[in-house]
């Protein structure tokens, strides 16, 4: 039983992909960090609503909710968070939204690190691609 649950683990572990897609935006990484980082930034753009306690973030849809774990964050850079239904499944995917700023141009970029099944990358590109978007629109730097 231990082996098969081993195995079990592996073969999820092995269905996702990792995948990492930058956004240019114009927008100061102060004002960025604000909108990734905290639940009245991430209503704004991210999803209809976010509530959180201490590390446990709601995020709610329409009639969907889902919760995500805060794994990490860096003030002013990276916010990382795991949904807790991957959790549960001992997945150890996660989504991270990274500030990237070229120390030449200070252009700066989001970089987004996601997972999803091999043969849901490129919806999942799509999604991100919307949902950056909308921040975009939020920030008038669309």
């Amino acid at each position: 039983m231990y082996i098969l649950s081993f195995i079990n683990f592996t073969a999820l572990m092995d269905d996702k992909v990792k995948f990492e897609i930058e956004f240019p935006i114009h927008a100061s990484p102060q004002l960025l960090y604000q909108y990734i980082s905290t639940p009245s930034g991430l209503s704004e753009w991210f999803s209809d609503n976010v509530n959180s306690r201490g590390e446990l973030f709601t995020f709610i849809w329409d009639d969907s909710e889902e919760q995500a774990k805060l794994l990490s964050k860096k003030s002013g850079e990276r916010i990382k968070f795991r949904w807790l239904n991957d959790e549960e499944d001992g997945a150890s995917s996660y989504f991270e939204i990274r500030i990237q700023v070229d120390e030449i141009t200070k252009d700066v970029s989001l970089m987004v690190t996601d997972f999803a099944d091999d043969d849901e990358v490129e919806e999942a590109k799509m999604l991100w691609e919307n949902q950056i978007s909308s921040l975009k629109q939020v920030l008038g730097s669309a």
